[in-house]
Formats: structure tokens, C-alpha cells, sequence
């Protein structure tokens, strides 16, 4: 009497049935987060580096007003890191935004200090030199040939020293006081007295409202197009570690004098920016011109125009930092942003970005940029002098670097 040989071989259960086991369901989470290690790795890294200077400072790392500190130090380097996000992903660099960082600050101090124009009409004033500063550059990349490296080399030399020629080598302020508390001020108290800061408190639920309604749409929206998504117990935990930060540092800065107004500035670019990115045709082709030219061209993307439009967008953000960095110190100073373009290039590949561009997101600058200024933070905290500091972080952007072609040659291969 024959048998059937097929049937003596039990199906695999499928994943997440009830007979799967739990080394099963460990396996097939470890799977979902080697396919997205991009997109978690520095979230993880962030979340050892806090967990690791909060046991070193003994607590002192997470104090509100050192968290408050935190978002008021590192405010003008993320800003610079979302525009720089954006300029890599296109396939290029920008090397001037330090000293257009310096040389904003140094014309909004003419404009206000020397000249006694409103603070608001100088604002929009410098916003629009940035604007100016980087279509120049834009226009020398875009419709000229050259490159961006040789153009924002120039361009650094070209900022900097204008600003020591409007400064005349000296530092100069005071900064109106409306224009101080963009960098330094903080979100008015409101409602009934508490121990929290209670309008923070609603914008940090609103946050975790609008995390969780973005986390659960693109899901939907991946699934819909029959794309690769994480496992759900994998989906479910990322989405708990997300809320779970929001909510602490929610927490933190409520029990303290409240969200700062720069850390509100920068939610409108990373929403904004995040949108542009995801949603919007200028952001997709973007992606596509950093990560196959020739096949964008084909395919009727205007690189040039988008090249130009992506480097307009730097000055323009280059020039708000350089605002936000002048009104945080109260003057202007013929030595600012010294080393900025390096922090922002470095938050931007810390945060996921690729050398050969079309591969990087907007809250991977952010936590790239978190990441440097924790470690910076946490170092101060500890007492690890500065020359020390240079060498770690030169290490971590190495690792970061060298993480990212690892994962490419592993997933070519």
C-alpha cells in the first residue's frame, strides 16, 4: 500500500498564527528589523546613547532644564540639518552654510543694531538675503555644471569674509528683545495653575495624536500598494518607543517653563519638510535625480530647476539658523558658525542619509542632529574635555558611514 510522503511533512505555520513559537515570533521580529535597519538603527543608537549618559550623570542628563537646554543649544544645527538632508539626498553638498549662517547673523545685526530697524521687517529681510545667497549658489550647480563642492567652497570663503567686512572684526548687539525670545523664549503659560506647563502638555498629546495617525496611515498606505512592512508585534513596539519618547520629553519640558518657541519653529519644518518629502512631487524628485540622474531625466523630472530649488531652500534655512543662533547669544559675531556646515553634513549621515544620494528622511536629520547633541550634552556633563569629544564624535559619523555601505553591499549581494 503506497503512501504519501508530502503528507508526513506538517505545513510551517504561517507567521503570527497561534502555533507559532516564541522563538518564532523573536526570529521573525530580528528579520523585520535587519530588512529596516535604516530606518531604526539611529533610533536605537539615540535611545542607548540617553539611557547610557543618564546612568553616567547619574540622572542629570534627563533634569528638565538641562532637556530645556538641550532643545535651546541644538535648535540652529537641526534646523541646518533638515536643509541639509535635503541637499544630499539630491546628490550634492553644501559647504557654505556656516558662513552664510555667520554672515546672516551679521547682516540682521546691521539691519537692527546699526540701522534700528524692526525686528520683523529685518527677519523677513535677512530670510530673503539667504534666499538670494543660496539661488546663487543654486544657479552656479544647477544651469552651469559645476560642482556644488567647488560652489559652496567659494561661496564659504565669499560669506565669510563679507561678514568681517560688515562687522569690521567686531562683535555686535544687543538683539531686540522680541527677536531674543524666538531663540530663548518660551510658550506662555495658560488655563489653570498646575504643575505642568499646561499648553505644552496639549501640544504634546497632539503630538502623540498626530504620530500615531501618521505611523497607522502609511502602514495602511504600504500595505494598500502591497509593499514591504515590519511585522505588526515589530510595528506595534516602534510605535510604543515613539510615543513613549514623545510623552517624557513631553513630561520633562512641561515640569520645567514649558516647550522653548524655537523647538515649536522646528515642529513646522520637520511636519512641513516631512510632508514635502513624502507626499509632494517636488520631494520625489528629488529623491529620483540623487539616486539615478539619468533615469530622472528620462523619466521628465527637471533636474535643474529641482537642484536650484533644493539649494535656495538651504539659504533660506541657513539664514534662519543664522538668526536664531545671533538673537540665542544676543549679538553678532565675525567668528559664528564656525564648524556648523561639518555638524549639519554630520547629522545628516548619523541620521541615515547615503554618499550617493536618493536615500535619507527628514526626521533622520533630526535624530542625527539629536544624537551629536546628546553626545555633546552628556560629554559636557561628564567632564570629557572637548579635544576628546572631536575624536568620539569623528567616530560615531565613521560608524555611521561605514554602517551604510555595510548595509549596501549586503543587500547587493
Amino acid at each position: 500500500m503506497s503512501t504519501d510522503s508530502t503528507a508526513k511533512t506538517p505545513a510551517p505555520a504561517p507567521p503570527g498564527s497561534k502555533n507559532a513559537s516564541g522563538e518564532g515570533l523573536l526570529q521573525l521580529m530580528l528579520d523585520g528589523m535587519r530588512r529596516n535597519m535604516r530606518q531604526y538603527g539611529m533610533l536605537m543608537a539615540l535611545g542607548l546613547i540617553v539611557v547610557l549618559f543618564a546612568v553616567w550623570t547619574e540622572g542629570d542628563l534627563l533634569l528638565p532644564r538641562n532637556v530645556s537646554n538641550l532643545v535651546l543649544q541644538n535648535s540652529y544645527i537641526l534646523i541646518l540639518a533638515i536643509g541639509m538632508m535635503l541637499v544630499i539626498i539630491s546628490g550634492h553638498i553644501d559647504l557654505s552654510v556656516g558662513s552664510l549662517t555667520a554672515f546672516i547673523g551679521a547682516m540682521s545685526a546691521v539691519l537692527m543694531v546699526e540701522h534700528d530697524l524692526p525686528w520683523p521687517l529685518a527677519v523677513v529681510l535677512c530670510l530673503a538675503i539667504g534666499a538670494v545667497a543660496g539661488s546663487a549658489q543654486g544657479f552656479f550647480i544647477a544651469y552651469l555644471g559645476i560642482p556644488s563642492f567647488i560652489v559652496t567652497l567659494a561661496g564659504m570663503l565669499v560669506f565669510r569674509g563679507l561678514t568681517e567686512i560688515f562687522l569690521k572684526g567686531q562683535t555686535l548687539g544687543p538683539f531686540p528683545k522680541g527677536l531674543q525670545k524666538i531663540a530663548n523664549g518660551f510658550l506662555p503659560e495658560v488655563g489653570p495653575e498646575t504643575n505642568y506647563h499646561n499648553l505644552t502638555l496639549l501640544l504634546g498629546f497632539a503630538l502623540i495624536a498626530f504620530v500615531v495617525f501618521q505611523e497607522v496611515r502609511d502602514r495602511k498606505r504600504q500595505q494598500e500598494f502591497a509593499l514591504d512592512v515590519p511585522p505588526f508585534k515589530l510595528f506595534l513596539l516602534k510605535l510604543v518607543a515613539l510615543v513613549s519618547a514623545v510623552l517624557v520629553v513631553t513630561l520633562l519640558l512641561a515640569s520645567y517653563k514649558g516647550a522653548p518657541v524655537v523647538l515649536l519653529i522646528l515642529g513646522v519644518l520637520v511636519v512641513g519638510f516631512g510632508y514635502l518629502m513624502r507626499n509632494a512631487i517636488i520631494g520625489r524628485h528629488i529623491y529620483a535625480i540623487g539616486g539615478n540622474l539619468p533615469a530622472a531625466k528620462l523619466s521628465g523630472v527637471k533636474d535643474k530647476k529641482v537642484t536650484f530649488l533644493v539649494f535656495l531652500n538651504m539659504g533660506m534655512l541657513a539664514a534662519l539658523a543664522g538668526l536664531v543662533f545671533a538673537a540665542r547669544f544676543n549679538a553678532a559675531s565675525p567668528k559664528a558658525g564656525l564648524n556648523f556646515e561639518l555638524e549639519a553634513i554630520a547629522a545628516a549621515f548619523i541620521g541615515g542619509a547615503s554618499m550617493s544620494g536618493g536615500v535619507g528622511t527628514v526626521l533622520g536629520a533630526i535624530v542625527g542632529g539629536l544624537v551629536l547633541g546628546v553626545l555633546n550634552n552628556g560629554m559636557n556633563l561628564v567632564g570629557i574635555g572637548t579635544d576628546y569629544q572631536q575624536v568620539i564624535k569623528g567616530l560615531v559619523l565613521l560608524a555611521a558611514v561605514g554602517f551604510d555601505v555595510w548595509n549596501k553591499r549586503k543587500v547587493g549581494s
